[in-house]
């Protein structure tokens, strides 16, 4: 990936609340026109951090700038931040075409310019004959697309998304994850992302900045991430792995009642992605592994299963041609290229 300029930059950033610490001592750089998501658990510190950048919750320590500028003791509204908000906050008293100009009205741009500006933002979204309608006559969809119009006509340095789909449909979140990342690509906006999601995250995002207690664990690619993970936390919370603690040795990693050959020495912990493991009579790919089937699922193109194994609890998926064996059964596992990382 092509490295980008600088454009918003986090330094040593902490948040406290009497005793309770939010976030502490984050440093992340976002690129211009780069989208970057906060990707954790409730209560990780990710939407403090993002209030934070907005102007919102001021931090105990640290600095926040902006093309260089230090942004802590600038108030919200001089900031030149759009923020879509989880709840979408939009006024349900006025029309689809005065809420999103109501940022502008807010800057006193004149009526007509204003007017101008934000249907060309409807247009943006696909809601320019919409425009005349009020919230209480919109689906959740369509709210979701003037919140984002709001956020982007006035023209902002730095869009800020606050678990923005959280309240969709799972099939109306996943158009709605490929619009929002076209547009923000086709503007080439600088993008902070916040959400619990780890499908959203790796689905639109140049790079993810993993959470958990306030800090930040982990940053990288989509890609790198889930093939290459350099902490437990980042490859349990990503979903379909299973981490077991062990130790290595001339090349082979070991844990009670496993053995994974292609180990670096000094790895502690090995990574198995549930994707890339499949059901064997014999066990292949370097991996050797035996257990018995607690459970499945059918989830349309694929099966979940989890394998219960001396070494702890496996989770498997899948293809749906290729069926697991039934809860109570016997079985190996075999890995296929990519199933097994190490982390020291």
């Amino acid at each position: 990936m092509t490295e980008r300029a600088p454009h918003l930059v986090l330094e040593k950033v902490s948040a406290t609340y009497g005793d309770t610490v939010a976030v502490t001592d984050l440093d992340l750089t976002v690129g211009r026109g780069e989208l970057v998501a906060l990707l954790g658990p409730s209560g990780c510190g990710k939407t403090t951090t993002l209030r934070m950048v907005a102007g919102f919750v001021a931090p105990s320590a640290g600095r926040i700038r902006l093309d260089g500028k230090d942004l802590v003791r600038l108030p919200a509204h001089r900031r030149n931040i759009g923020v879509v908000f989880q709840s979408y906050a939009l006024f349900p008293h006025l029309t689809v075409l005065e809420n999103v100009g109501f940022g502008l009205r807010m800057r006193h741009v004149a009526r007509e310019e204003r007017a101008g500006r934000a249907r060309a933002a409807l247009a943006m979204v696909g809601l320019d004959k919409l425009a005349d309608r009020y919230p209480g006559q919109l689906s959740g969809g369509q709210q979701q697309r003037v919140a984002l119009a709001r956020a982007l006509v006035i023209e902002p340095a730095v869009l800020l998304l606050d678990e923005p789909l959280s309240n969709l449909d799972a099939g109306l979140r996943a158009d709605m994850r490929a619009e929002i990342r076209a547009l923000q690509q086709r503007l080439s906006i600088t993008t902070l992302f916040v959400t619990h999601d780890q499908q959203e995250a790796l689905a639109m995002s140049d790079r993810v900045a993993v959470m958990d207690h306030g800090r930040l664990v982990e940053v990288g690619t989509p890609l790198a991430l889930c093939d290459r993970p350099a902490h437990a936390h980042t490859a349990a919370f990503l979903g379909a792995r299973t981490v077991i603690e062990g130790t290595s040795a001339d090349g082979t990693f070991r844990a009670p009642g496993l053995a994974c050959a292609g180990a670096p020495d000094g790895a502690t912990r090995l990574v198995l992605r549930a994707a890339r493991l499949r059901f064997s009579t014999s066990g292949e790919g370097g991996l050797d592994l035996a257990g018995t089937v607690t459970a499945t699922a059918f989830l349309d193109d694929v099966y979940e299963a989890e394998v219960a194994t001396p070494a702890g609890p496996v989770r498997v998926v899948v293809p749906s041609d290729l069926p697991p064996p039934p809860p109570g059964s016997a079985c190996r596992l075999a890995a296929l290229p990519g199933a097994a990382h190490f982390i020291a």
